[in-house]
């Protein structure tokens, strides 16, 4: 796995230097990487996080004259959620990207889950994904187009075993997708998904990723290696550009050939 300090994939897309991202679930894992390669790109960053720690040390980090703003945010706090979008707007100005990263993959058996536990899933990786969208939509219109980034997985596509509420939500992803595209899509607003692999994250080494993992890995995969969070961030770079400007409603899989 590379470290933190990777540096930012190397393609340089001039449209996003100076425009306004907006990153949920930005502190760690995918979404460090996001922020990471926004900010290389001369980007105005917003990202919020739980982890508030993490997130005020990528700021740190980042730092100087164009340093992102982090806002700790629940964003299954709809209210707190939309609160903190527009922190970043009264910052940086109209937001032109949103990446809708944040999510958790926490396992679990059908026979555990709770109505309670269910909304809360729901809540974590999905729910916010509409909400961020409707809070940015305005700025995209008048701003004359934007770029809606939700992000799937491939784990309901392998038909993954151990968090169905998890898988359910990311599918839910893609139709949202295609719903916003077709909506949006007049105001040259473009919605699209991206849908990472198994990536090779802190918390995926920590969690789930056991010694066996790395022979399904390499059976399943097209492409020897692992997919790291670094080729996410490339992929969120092009949609987000304006090179991607006739790309919308589809699903972008980054996974090295596993589905």
């Amino acid at each position: 796995m590379t470290d933190s300090t990777s540096p930012a994939p190397s393609a340089r897309y001039p449209s996003l230097a100076g425009r306004t991202v907006f990153i949920s679930g930005g502190a760690t894992g995918i979404g460090e990487a996001l922020v990471r390669a926004f900010h290389a790109q001369g980007a105005r960053v917003g990202f919020c996080d739980l982890d508030a720690e993490a997130g005020r040390g990528l700021a740190a980090k980042l730092g100087g004259e164009n340093a992102p703003l982090f806002l700790e945010c629940d964003v299954t706090d709809v209210a707190a959620l939309q609160a903190t979008i527009a922190a970043v707007r009264a910052k940086f100005g109209p937001i032109r990207v949103l990446l809708n990263n944040a999510a958790n993959d926490q396992r679990h058996n059908m026979e555990d889950v709770t109505s309670e536990a269910f909304d809360r899933m729901t809540e974590i990786n999905f729910k916010h994904q509409f909400f961020a969208a409707q809070a940015v939509a305005e700025d995209m219109r008048a701003a004359g187009g934007g770029s809606i980034i939700n992000f799937g997985s491939v784990s309901w596509m392998i038909k993954g075993r151990g968090y169905p509420v998890y898988q359910a939500c990311k599918s839910a992803a893609r139709g949202l997708t295609r719903a916003l595209a077709r909506d949006l899509g007049k105001q040259n607003i473009r919605v699209n998904s991206l849908v990472p692999g198994w990536v090779m994250t802190e918390r995926q080494l920590k969690l789930w990723v056991k010694p066996e993992s790395h022979a399904e890995i390499d059976a399943a995969q097209c492409l020897p290696g692992r997919v790291m969070a670094e080729d996410i961030a490339s992929m969120a770079l092009f949609l987000a550009a304006d090179d991607s400007k006739m790309c919308t409603a589809q699903d972008y899989v980054v996974d090295a050939g596993w589905t």
